[in-house]
C-alpha cells in the first residue's frame, strides 16, 4: 500500500507485468488522456472496462480500438444503442451494461488491476467506492468522491489496504513531493492556484462578469463546470478538501497560493524549512502516468523545458473577492454534511449562472445560503452520502427561487 498514514513508500515490484485498466469515465478528457497512456506503453498497460457515460459515438469508437471485455453507459436506451451499432459494425465479445450497476460492474471485474476515476460528479462515487471495496487500486481524477465522501472513502481505502493515488496535477504533485520525508516531517501542504481569469479584476465589477468571461481559463482548457469552479476559486477549494482526506492533514495544514504562471503545480513545506516543488509539463497525461506506474518512474517525452522560466509569482488568495474559497474551508472544518452540501449547492449555481439565472456573485451566495440551512451530519454510508447530496440540491434549487431569494433577502 503507497500511503500509509501519511508515508509513501518507494518499493519498487521485482518485474514489470501489465496492469489491467477500468477507465471510469473514458470518453471524457482525463479518459482519453489514460487511453493515449495505454497506446504508448502497450507493453505496461492494457484496458478491460469502461464506463463511457452518454457520449455513443465516442463509446462505439473506443470499442472498435480496445475491445474491452464490459463498457457500460448511462442509461439502458444509450447501451441499447450501442448493442446495435457494435452488432451491425460485426464486433461481437463486449458486454454492454447501464447505470450505477454497470458503472460498479466496470470497477470491479476480477480482473481488474487499477481503476481510473474520472466520471464528473457523484455519479462516479458508488462504483468509486465499490472499487476500494474490491481492493482496486485507484487512480482518483473526480473531485466529488473525497469532497462529498472522503471520509468514508479512506477509511474503507485504509480497511481494504487500497492506495488512493491521486490524478489532480495539484495532488499528484504533493503525492511526489511526499516521497522527500515522512508525514510526520510535514509543516504546510501548499496548492498552487492560477487565480482564474478574474485574479486582478475589482471586486465591484464581479456582479457584471458575463459567462462568456468565465469561461476563458488563462491556463487550462476544461469541461464548463470546473472553468467556473476555477474562476470564482471553489475548484481551489474542493482541492483543499481533497487535500485534507488524501494526507490526512488538517485544513489549517493546507494552504493556497495564487501563482499565475502554473508552472509549480504543488509545494511541500517541512518542518525543517525545506520545500520541495513539483515542476511539469501542463498536460495531465504526466499524473496519469504517474498514478499508473507508481511507485516507478517510467520515461516519457513529456519534457519540461527549464529555459522557460522567466520568472516564478506568488501571491495570497484574496478571500474576501473569492468567498467560494473561505466557503470551502469553513465545510472542510465541519466535514460531513456541510462538504456534501459545498458540492451540491455549486453545481446547481453554476448551472444556474451559466443559464443567465443568477449573477456570477449569486454563485457563493445560493452556497452560503444552503451551508447556513445545512444540519451538521456525517454520513456513513454511500447511501446517506447520495441522499445528503440529493437534499441539498434541492435546497439550492429552492433558494434560486424569486421565493427563496426574497426570504434570503429578508433574513439579512
Amino acid at each position: 500500500m503507497p500511503y500509509d498514514g501519511g508515508r509513501f513508500s518507494p518499493e519498487k515490484p521485482s518485474k514489470v507485468s501489465v496492469k489491467k485498466l477500468a477507465i471510469l469515465g473514458s470518453t471524457g478528457s482525463i479518459g482519453n488522456s489514460t487511453l493515449s497512456i495505454v497506446e504508448s506503453f502497450p507493453d505496461r498497460y492494457s484496458v478491460v472496462s469502461l464506463a463511457a457515460g452518454r457520449n455513443l459515438d465516442a463509446a462505439f469508437d473506443q470499442c472498435q480500438r480496445w475491445r474491452p471485455r464490459v463498457i457500460s453507459m448511462a442509461d439502458e436506451q444509450l447501451a441499447d444503442a450501442l448493442s446495435a451499432r457494435l452488432k451491425s459494425a460485426g464486433v461481437t465479445g463486449i458486454e454492454v451494461l447501464h447505470g450505477s450497476s454497470g458503472a460498479i460492474r466496470v470497477a470491479t471485474l476480477p480482473e481488474v488491476d487499477f481503476v481510473v476515476s474520472a466520471i464528473v460528479g457523484v455519479a462516479g462515487l458508488e462504483a468509486t467506492y465499490a472499487a476500494v471495496c474490491a481492493g482496486k487500486t485507484i487512480g482518483l481524477a473526480n473531485k466529488e468522491c473525497l469532497v462529498a465522501a472522503g471520509e468514508i472513502i479512506t477509511a474503507a481505502a485504509r480497511s481494504h489496504n487500497v492506495a488512493l493515488l491521486p490524478i489532480d496535477s495539484e495532488h499528484n504533485a504533493v503525492h511526489q513531493c511526499m516521497r522527500g520525508g515522512d508525514r510526520s516531517e510535514v509543516n504546510r501542504i501548499w496548492l498552487t492556484a492560477s487565480g482564474g481569469p478574474f485574479r486582478n479584476t475589482p471586486a465591484a465589477d464581479f456582479d457584471h462578469i458575463t459567462v462568456a468571461q468565465a469561461l476563458k481559463h488563462p491556463t487550462w482548457v476544461m469541461g464548463r463546470r470546473i472553468t467556473i469552479d476555477s474562476a470564482t476559486m471553489m475548484n481551489k477549494g474542493f482541492e483543499v478538501i481533497e487535500a485534507c482526506r488524501l494526507f490526512d492533514a488538517p485544513p489549517s495544514q493546507v494552504k493556497v497560493t495564487v501563482h499565475p504562471q502554473s508552472t509549480i503545480h504543488s509545494l511541500v513545506e517541512f518542518i525543517d524549512g525545506s520545500v520541495l516543488a513539483q515542476l511539469s509539463v501542463t498536460d495531465m497525461r504526466l499524473p496519469i502516468l504517474y498514478a499508473l506506474s507508481y511507485p516507478e518512474r517510467v520515461a516519457s517525452d513529456l519534457a519540461f523545458d527549464l529555459s522557460t522560466l522567466s520568472q516564478l509569482d506568488f501571491s495570497p488568495p484574496d478571500f474576501a473577492r473569492f468567498p467560494c474559497l473561505r466557503l470551502a474551508y469553513e465545510a472542510a472544518e465541519a466535514g460531513g454534511a456541510a462538504c456534501i452540501a459545498l458540492n451540491a449547492a455549486d453545481e446547481i449555481a453554476v448551472a444556474a449562472f451559466l443559464d443567465g439565472a443568477i449573477p456570477f456573485t449569486g454563485i457563493a451566495r445560493t452556497i452560503e445560503r444552503v451551508l447556513e440551512r445545512t444540519p451538521a451530519a456525517h454520513p456513513d454510508t454511500i447511501a446517506a452520502v447520495l441522499a445528503s447530496d440529493s437534499e441539498a440540491r434541492s435546497l439550492a434549487r429552492e433558494m434560486l427561487t424569486p421565493h427563496g431569494r426574497r426570504a434570503a433577502s429578508k433574513s439579512q
